[in-house]
């Protein structure tokens, strides 16, 4: 137990000395994102593991062999023909003829897609227009060990890209960069650094999000050298203080910032007291232990790690110091 909170400790006193980050590991540019894609489709070639009948396979079975010129009289069902859900990331400048990885998953009750192959299904974005269509044999890794969910499977280059999301990137005379986590000193930092840097006012902080950015005159129609230069660019970023708590799992994580005012706390057996004098009068020797005026979380973890307490002791300090406003920073549990 003591190793968990020492390593603890140890978090807290390396997080203030983060080396500076690059522009590309922290904002994200307008119009450049993935789009996610979504399409039915049916898996076949099972080993009797598909679906047992259900009323949404059987009518797209029949559906697929009319569409094939075939007219079944009777309904259709088969244990070696599953119903799934195919989804995709449509990357940022996607091209026609271009490859993306697919991920398939059972809505029936299917025990196992293992062997089987994806007829062709076309994906839908949220605007209702097909962008991908995807198909081919599956892939659900440990097999061989015992799959624990060998009703998701991949198809890595499954779908193929059949229209394109339109931009005009290259003649953008403007770009607006977000924050990957807002922060208005970050954001200063970045204005700051982008403007020295091209020598000039092209960069101008929003929000605690937003930059917004004019390109220079020597790199219109050259959108894409200005952004290779840019996101190199290094800042170093800033964040409120936090503390983060899993209780599910006992984890706490918590920047180097974090402080803590003068006060007395009584946990159990333990007993610890943080003075603004530093005035231990009238402690029992060995009871109470005494730590100055604006005491860091990290002092104070190692000051209760030499008592042996466990995190979950740690986790109900934590939200009583900050209860009581003793604790400066925000707690988010998770």
């Amino acid at each position: 137990m003591k190793s968990t909170l020492l390593a603890i400790s140890l978090i807290f006193s390396t997080q203030t000395f983060a080396a500076p980050s690059r522009l590309k590991d922290i904002v994200s540019v307008k119009g450049v994102r993935e789009n996610p894609i979504i399409g039915y489709g049916l898996v076949i070639g099972l080993n009797g593991t598909g679906d047992a009948g259900g009323e949404i396979t059987n009518t797209s079975l029949k559906k697929m062999f009319e569409k094939l010129g075939l007219n079944p009289k009777s309904e259709i069902g088969s244990k070696n023909v599953a119903a799934v859900v195919v989804t995709a990331k449509l990357p940022a400048f996607a091209r026609v003829g271009q490859k993306v990885d697919l991920i398939i998953s059972s809505i029936g009750d299917a025990s196992s897609l293992a062997g089987g192959t994806l007829l062709v299904t076309p994906l839908k974005a949220g605007d209702g227009n097909i962008y991908a269509v995807g198909a081919g044999p599956l892939s659900i890794g440990g097999l061989k060990k015992g799959a624990k969910f060998a009703t998701t499977g991949t198809i890595p280059n499954g779908a193929t890209v059949e229209k394109e999301v339109f931009t005009e990137f290259e003649k953008k005379n403007s770009l607006r960069l977000s924050l990957n986590n807002p922060d208005f000193t970050t954001a200063a930092r970045v204005e700051k650094v982008i403007n020295e840097e091209l020598g000039g006012k092209f960069a101008t902080a929003k929000d605690s999000t937003t930059i917004d950015l004019i390109v220079p005159n020597q790199y219109e129609r050259n959108v894409v050298q200005l952004m290779a230069i840019i996101e190199n660019f290094k800042v170093n970023t800033d964040s409120i203080a936090k503390i983060v708590i899993n209780e599910r799992t006992g984890t706490i994580v918590a920047g180097g910032d974090v402080m803590v005012k003068p006060v007395a706390i009584s946990h159990g057996d333990l007993s610890v007291e943080i003075k603004g004098d530093g005035d231990a009068k009238g402690a029992k020797p060995g009871a109470v232990y005494y730590l100055e005026k604006g005491t860091s979380l990290s002092e104070l973890v190692k000051s209760l790690n030499a008592f042996g307490v466990s995190p979950e002791d740690l986790i109900s300090i934590f939200q009583t110091l900050k209860r009581d406003g003793a604790l400066i920073g925000e707690i988010e549990l998770i």
